[in-house]
């Protein structure tokens, strides 16, 4: 628990100390090597935040945000474990899909906003569409290098037992691969928002990077960085309940960060160790 507490109160006075340096460097105008004269000070956000939150206006842009990364994170969630789950375990797949993929796996997903104009009717359609590209490869890459690390031990254990191919990637593929697909999906939910935000300035109507490219247009810069701090906000809180998730799925792993060493166990009025714990002997009791 005093280590808990520690480290809040380490993470506390960092964010307490960036924001201090901020408000000195906007408020005194220091002009050295960086300009931070048209900056705005921590005050004047904080109030053009406060102003945010009671217009309806936020609120549908928060909504229409959300609506779009949640919903193109999941499509790229299913199709990137589906798909690297498939390249992995077959030689056709692989054959068929590995040389497409590796093809357009290097285009960026903001690229691909002209081609989202062409193909989809509305630019709704079009923003989730990139924002399922930017996440699909790296759950789908993250799920093939998975999928291939396992031991095959596990899977002739199965078959000895009688299992078929369901029954291996239900019980061995999958929990197995499940660590490195939550990497993929904690790397993946990081790149849909920085691919959500850009479209949504580029195409987009609505929506949080919408509005913080009209403030930047407009030259109302307390309003750029009210839209940056949601931006991030919103990334930490999503990124959060990924990583929350993750735990929850692989409670059975072992814990290294921030774990408690094992309680001692009590043994004839002295402390010791559980892997240092005598074992008793239990004598064999032998009928004539």
């Amino acid at each position: 628990m005093r280590g808990r507490r520690w480290s809040f109160a380490l993470r506390t006075l960092s964010l307490v100390a960036a924001l201090g340096i901020w408000q000195l460097l906007t408020s005194y105008d220091v002009n050295l090597w960086l300009r931070f004269e048209q900056f705005p000070t921590v005050t004047d956000v904080a109030g053009a935040f406060g102003d945010r939150l009671g217009s309806d206006a936020y609120w549908q842009d928060l909504t229409d945000s959300l609506t779009r990364i949640v919903t193109g994170f999941a499509l790229a969630a299913v199709l990137g474990i589906t798909v690297g789950t498939a390249v992995a375990r077959s030689r056709v797949a692989s054959d068929l899909l590995g040389p497409v993929l590796e093809v357009i796996r290097p285009v960026p997903a903001i690229a691909l906003v002209p081609v989202a104009i062409l193909l989809f009717p509305s630019n709704e359609q079009g923003i989730v569409f990139i924002t399922c590209t930017a996440a699909f490869f790296p759950v789908m890459v993250s799920t093939r290098h998975a999928v291939r690390a396992l031991t095959p031990v596990w899977e002739e254990a199965v078959l000895t037992m009688g299992g078929g191919r369901w029954r291996i990637l239900g019980s061995v593929v999958l929990p197995g691969a499940l660590p490195g697909i939550l990497g993929g999906l904690s790397v993946g939910i990081g790149v849909s928002w920085i691919c959500v935000i850009s479209a949504e300035m580029i195409s987009g109507e609505y929506g949080v990077g919408y509005r913080t490219w009209q403030d930047y247009t407009v030259v109302d810069y307390p309003g750029v960085f009210v839209g940056m701090a949601t931006i991030g906000l919103l990334g930490w809180i999503t990124s959060t309940a990924v990583e929350l998730l993750g735990r929850r799925l692989t409670r059975w792993l072992p814990r290294t960060e921030g774990s408690r060493p094992p309680p001692p166990v009590r043994h004839r009025n002295r402390a010791v160790t559980p892997a240092a714990a005598p074992v008793p002997l239990v004598k064999e009791r032998v009928h004539p």
